[in-house]
């Protein structure tokens, strides 16, 4: 394959990436605010959930599963074509690396779609705060990777684990910070 081809291949398998990653972080904010609208009076709580199962299910099975089965293609076909390289040599620690967040990605994938089925059927397990931990799992899957892809053989992998935990404390205090700024508000609120 000339290498004018091979790009194509690479073109085509970080377009599909980035739009599995954004059907994977835009399905969870959904499963947030319809969580978040099983709180309000039972005319709304129905026409929210009703609206919300619509525009998961599209969402899910018109471009995130879509994207992910794509993303799965080119990247599988780019591995085939230079498997030699990807594999065998002393360069390819970091393909494995990465193949085992995209297999975690895979899971998470297949979690969200779980979820997908629950709600449809009005079963809320997670609560909205779970649901944005969660959320920041393909956040951390996505730092993780693009930075085994860009980095490949001269990231130092301890400054590399560091920054990924380094990453993850961060999330987690901004979901903290978001926690609390939302409870002051709506204390606010209530004084009003």
């Amino acid at each position: 394959m000339s290498p004018e081809n091979y790009q194509t291949l690479v073109s085509l398998h970080i377009i599909f990436m980035v739009s599995w990653f954004a059907g994977l972080f835009y399905i969870v904010r959904l499963y947030i605010y319809h969580t978040e609208a099983q709180q309000k009076d039972e005319v709304e709580k129905g026409i929210l959930s009703r609206q919300f199962v619509e525009m998961e299910r599209k969402l899910w099975w018109i471009i995130t599963t879509p994207a992910m089965i794509l993303t799965l293609f080119f990247g599988l076909w780019m591995l085939h074509i230079q498997s030699e390289r990807y594999f065998f040599s002393n360069e390819a620690t970091w393909m494995h690396i990465k193949l085992g967040f995209v297999a975690l990605l895979l899971v998470y994938h297949f979690i969200c779609q779980k979820q997908l089925f629950a709600l449809k059927k009005g079963i809320f397990k997670w609560s909205s705060n779970a649901l944005r931990i969660w959320n920041e799992v393909a956040t951390l899957c996505l730092v993780a990777i693009v930075f085994l892809v860009e980095m490949k053989s001269t990231m130092n992998w301890i400054y590399g684990t560091i920054g990924f935990f380094g990453v993850a404390i961060g999330l987690m205090i901004g979901i903290r910070i978001y926690k609390l700024l939302r409870k002051r508000n709506a204390q606010r609120e209530l004084k009003k």
